[in-house]
């Protein structure tokens, strides 16, 4: 008797002890993040090996692989429909050409001065010429355009900024290849853009979103400066219309850029349908202009290899204590040439996109206030008291966006997915206005890692994990505030009523 006694107790006592070893949200969140972890990761990404981790070099390439190995290493899994841990993103690089030429009826053009290569790559091309007014889709109705080059005006007649007439002319671009032009020529005659302005956007290296199924071949599309339509004219008297088109030095072709991908499966059976998504850019400038020591690399400690280790640290964490909720880690290429990583991603989603309930996005320029972070769009969601609890608990104050006059919420990736309808604030460096101090070291090569307050950034990455541990844990499934911009587009997403 004394012996069954005995054994209860001591069932007791387990079950007891097995209770008091349930750790809480909090406990969960110290034992993971850790300073030295987070300054490893940091200079590994910002330093001089990564040259700045430019969009379609092969710096880039070494971090998402590097990223990826600790996405694996923590146990954090492959997301189905993913290529392993990545999503190959169409991005086409444009290289500026050393030389080329226009000649129509024994006239020839000068790169820069009289035409500028809108597209194209290295060739030589000849041929009949076809006029087409503005060569849309209905001026090709019984032309035969194949294997010829076709002249048109830019723009539609009624648009005059260059942004107008740069979207016209992509879509005109298209239609000429799909009918099987030689190339493409414009009369470019708005003066709303200086020429020289026009000359240094298109001698440069550009980045576009393509697709992988696009096979028609690159064709050279020529803007042909003609601001009083004498070109325009000349061409219209010969009565021998035949031009050539030469390009040299000019490359375009698919990049083997790629975002980043992870997940952890919830354990909760119900809510684990549901994903937070945690996201941040990993991408940076690359190298330019040197500073006043010679730095010509532009390291991007700030922006963003920190938002990058951020969510590398929440997924060290959830990999270890899952949450109710599951988890999908994003980390995007190509943010700083206008979030097209984000945009493919939105686009193109591996989980479905009613199905990520919170995009957790971690982007940074700086900082200048080491007792808060400020999160863009805090105050925008169901989700901000957790934030601010969970910044409390380490000694920082969540504050909103005080800087409202930058557009912060549209500048980063975050913005990709609140345009679907998802909630989507920005956890950032604690900073009160984008002063000198934000300046200083915003895409300057001087953003090293030695250039950041460690003690700071433990706190402050705590603060985003615990956080993200009361959101993906909660009860109520987080949602925009009644009023937002983007609160109706989240109703229609998720199926909701008011």
């Amino acid at each position: 008797m004394k012996k069954r006694h005995l054994t209860l107790m001591l069932g007791a006592c387990m079950l007891s002890l097995g209770a008091c070893a349930q750790k809480t949200d909090l406990e969960k969140t110290l034992e993971t993040v850790s300073q030295q972890t987070i300054k490893d990761h940091i200079y590994y990404l910002a330093s001089d090996e990564m040259r700045g981790r430019d969009t379609g070099s092969e710096e880039i390439l070494k971090a998402a692989d590097y990223l990826a190995k600790q996405f694996e290493t923590y146990g954090a899994k492959p997301v189905p429909g993913a290529d392993g841990y990545f999503q190959p993103v169409p991005l086409r690089m444009k290289t500026p050409a050393t030389s080329a030429s226009l000649e129509f009826s024994n006239k020839s053009f000068e790169l820069n001065k009289d035409f500028l290569i809108v597209d194209g790559q290295s060739a030589e091309v000849e041929g009949e010429v076809v006029y087409l007014n503005y060569a849309f889709e209905e001026d090709y109705t019984n032309a035969d355009v194949k294997g010829k080059i076709v002249f048109a005006k830019a723009g539609d007649g009624k648009v005059s900024s260059r942004q107008e007439i740069l979207r016209l002319s992509r879509e005109k671009y298209e239609i000429a290849r799909a009918n099987g032009a030689l190339g493409l020529v414009e009369f470019y005659s708005s003066p709303s853009t200086p020429w020289e302005q026009l000359g240094f956007l298109f001698n440069r290296v550009n980045i576009s979103l393509d697709s992988f199924e696009d096979k028609a071949e690159i064709i050279p599309h020529l803007w042909l400066k003609d601001l009083d339509n004498a070109n325009q004219r000349f061409m219209m008297t010969k009565s021998i219309k035949r031009a050539s088109i030469g390009i040299e030095g000019m490359k375009n072709e698919l990049t083997k850029d790629k975002n980043v991908v992870a997940m952890v499966e919830g354990t909760d059976p119900e809510l684990k349908d549901e994903y937070i998504m945690f996201s941040a850019h990993y991408d940076h400038v690359g190298v330019g202009r040197p500073n006043e020591e010679g730095d010509s690399i532009y390291n991007g400690t700030r922006d963003n290899a920190i938002g990058t280790v951020t969510v590398l640290s929440a997924a060290e964490n959830i990999a270890r204590y899952p949450m109710k909720r599951s988890a999908l880690f994003v980390l995007f290429t190509a943010e700083e040439k206008g979030l097209v990583g984000s945009r493919y991603l939105a686009n193109n989603p591996i989980i479905p996109n009613e199905q990520i309930v919170f995009c957790w996005n971690s982007d940074n320029g700086g900082y200048n206030d080491t007792t808060i972070s400020t999160i863009i769009g805090l105050e925008r969601t169901t989700a901000a008291q957790y934030i601010k609890d969970a910044n409390v608990a380490f000694g920082l104050t969540a504050i909103d966006d005080p800087a409202g006059e930058q557009g912060l919420f549209d500048r980063s990736d975050n913005v990709s997915f609140a345009r679907k309808g998802i909630p989507a604030p920005t956890y950032s460096l604690g900073f009160r206005a984008f002063d000198a101090e934000i300046m200083k070291y915003y895409h300057q090569p001087g953003d090293n890692p030695n250039t950041v307050d460690y003690d700071y950034l433990e706190k402050f990455f705590k603060s985003y994990v615990y956080a993200s541990r009361l959101i993906g844990n909660a009860a109520e499934t987080p949602f925009w505030l009644p009023g937002d911009k983007y609160y109706e587009t989240g109703l229609e997403l998720y199926g909701r009523d008011n």
